[in-house]
């Protein structure tokens, strides 16, 4: 999973468009959320796993992969494709990213992180910092993205969102089903794990620069390499995502379950408070933000992961006020990567 900053929200014109869009392809999200709903939130872990970096590569520009290893040696907990670590920086940052390695390797743990030089710190922490030998903690392996087990895919990757998708890969080509992978990205130099996916089957991937190409692919062009009837799996940026999720009706496949790279856009957003009711804080969170950015600067090491409302790691209790929902949380708790307070409302933080 990607280290993202939210997307900024553009003026009305693109406000429209964005409300347009969500309107066409309503019908298509209930695909993906039933998906989440059946697998359920992912479930919290709570002890932290102390881990050793054992080794450090270069996987492509800007993309370098980290081996993590118990410090005395033996097996790490079980992990299925989609699963993610969180991650507990020396910094007190904390940040997940997707497990990469071949599913079932429980001798170590292997995650691979994109240096975002104007994000909010935690990958240039990882690239400019760490080194081999160092220690860090995580928590985990949890999954918001989990891989369902099905006849035929199609998993479409979009620059780093090749880490959560290439065990899918793996896995779909163990159980014998029909797949296809289509990769895409800017350029070949900064698409990962080429080498490993030039292993695979020729006739069953595509490599798809933009470069290449001239321009980034259309969901049409993607979804025209899906076998009949498959379940599609994605991780990109959030155009890529859109465009499939615009083009699936009209294609062979038979649903989409995705995880993108930041939130979605807030649309129609107001200014409200959050009071910290732990902290003794106050944070006010701007019209054109959400809680969990807004709170993340005074606590920064408050928990999230999909920032999209379905995972349910920001989940907080809400003590008072009231919230629009556009997530996933229950009763009395509020979705920080999504909720809205509709005045002033009260956490327990």
């Amino acid at each position: 999973m990607a280290e993202t900053r939210p997307e900024p929200t553009g003026t009305a014109g693109p406000n429209r468009l964005m409300r347009v869009l969500d309107r066409v392809v309503g019908g298509v999200e209930w695909l993906h959320r039933n998906s989440r709903r059946d697998a359920g939130p992912a479930r919290a872990v709570d002890h932290d796993l102390p881990l050793v970096i054992s080794e450090i590569r270069a996987e492509a520009d800007g993309v370098r992969s980290l081996r993590l290893s118990r410090p005395g040696g033996g097996p790490l907990p079980a992990w299925q494709p989609g699963a993610h670590l969180d991650v507990l920086l020396p910094s007190g940052r904390t940040r997940q990213y997707s497990l990469c390695g071949p599913p079932g390797e429980r001798r170590h743990y292997r995650i691979a992180v994109r240096r975002l030089a104007e994000g909010a710190g935690g990958s240039r922490e990882i690239h400019d910092e760490l080194c081999e030998g160092d220690r860090i903690v995580a928590r985990g392996p949890r999954n918001a993205f989990p891989f369902v087990r099905g006849r035929s895919y199609l998993f479409v990757a979009g620059g780093i969102g090749i880490t959560p998708i290439l065990p899918m890969v793996r896995a779909a080509r163990t159980r014998g089903a029909d797949w296809r992978l289509v990769y895409t990205g800017r350029s070949r130099a900064s698409m990962p794990f080429l080498g490993e996916i030039g292993d695979l089957p020729a006739e069953r991937v595509w490599i798809r620069p933009d470069t290449e190409f001239g321009v980034p692919a259309a969901g049409g062009e993607l979804l025209a390499h899906a076998p009949p009837g498959a379940a599609v799996y994605a991780c990109g940026p959030v155009p890529m995502i859109t465009s499939l999720r615009l083009d699936l009706p009209g294609s062979t496949a038979r649903g989409l379950h995705w995880e993108r790279f930041s939130a979605p856009p807030i649309i129609d957003g107001r200014a409200f408070s959050v009071e910290l009711a732990r902290s003794g804080r106050t944070v006010e969170v701007p019209a054109d933000r959400t809680a969990l950015d807004a709170i993340g600067e005074v606590m920064p090491e408050v928990a999230y992961s999909c920032r999209q409302g379905f995972c349910g790691t920001c989940h907080v209790p809400l003590l008072s006020g009231q919230v629009r929902r556009r997530g996933r949380a229950r009763g009395d708790d509020v979705a920080l990567c999504v909720d809205r307070g509709r005045g002033p409302i009260a956490v327990d933080l």
